[in-house]
């Protein structure tokens, strides 16, 4: 048995290891994710992107898209979409010519995601709607930050702070409202700089801190511009790993940022069937 390709990517330093996989052969179990995405026994990562024809994924998923995106979270979880993730993904397409430069659909478990691909490999991605949910609490060490509910596809909560987000220690995992969150949740913590220009952390689900989380933004956005008396907008968001731009109306929203690849490669087969 020869070995199983990989790629090593990022967007804005969320980085991801995407595996090939057109015909949908692997059997991709939470513990395989897991251990590519740790960082001491594997190649470590956020997630893992499989390629798959949207006809041999195996399960009953609501998209038009020749090509889907089979995104797990780090903990082996599968997840619904990754902003991030889809700019990667995207220019993996264009780069194996699979794909053409310029516009194409990407296909998610939180629905179709058209793209751009432009002449940089920049990618900027229509994330869909960004809805306002309610709000509720994040409780980061003995602090209780109130925040906006955001759902683009997956649970976010976005809390606005005075004093500068770096200063948070995230290192625990944040504490939330399980009821009102039963799946989990995304928790974003944002500077508003100016109009415009935001800074934000964020702690994913399943996850823990990363440098960028692309539906991350669009929350934030969301829940910055709900925050000042409107739906509609364009913003900068700087995270750790770069920044993006972001543009939120009662439609929809965009995403624009870098994808880069870092490294690829084989694994080892029999490392692979040993966490079978």
């Amino acid at each position: 048995m020869g070995g199983i390709e990989f790629l090593k990517g990022h967007g804005t330093q969320n980085d991801f290891v995407l595996l090939p996989d057109a015909g949908g052969a692997l059997d991709l179990t939470p513990e395989r994710v897991a251990a590519l995405c740790d960082r001491q026994r594997g190649l470590g990562a956020d997630g893992v992107l499989r390629v798959v024809r949207t006809a041999a994924l195996g399960e009953d998923v609501d998209t038009s898209a020749t090509w889907f995106m089979d995104y797990r979270n780090a903990d082996g979880s599968v997840s619904e979409m990754c902003g991030n993730g889809v700019r990667v993904f995207a220019r993996y397409l264009v780069e194996a010519g699979l794909e053409e430069r310029g516009e194409f659909v990407v296909g998610t478990r939180a629905g179709d995601r058209p793209v751009q691909v432009h002449p940089d490999l920049s990618v900027t991605v229509e994330m869909g709607p960004a809805r306002i949910t309610g709000t509720s609490v994040a409780i980061v060490g003995d602090r209780e930050l109130s925040g906006v509910a955001v759902n683009v596809g997956n649970p976010h909560l976005v809390s606005t702070m005075e004093d500068d987000v770096a200063d948070l220690d995230l290192r625990d995992a944040p504490r939330f409202d399980h009821h009102v969150f039963p799946d989990g949740v995304n928790l974003e913590f944002i500077n508003v700089l100016e109009p415009g220009a935001l800074r934000m952390r964020v702690h994913e689900r399943g996850v823990g801190e990363t440098r960028a989380c692309g539906t991350g933004t669009v929350a934030a956005v969301a829940a910055s511009l709900h925050l000042a008396g409107t739906d509609h907008g364009s913003s900068t968001v700087d995270i750790p790993g770069g920044r993006v731009t972001v543009t939120v109306d009662r439609e929809g929203s965009t995403l624009t940022g870098p994808a880069e690849f870092v490294a690829r490669g084989e694994l080892d087969a029999s490392w692979w069937a040993t966490l079978a």
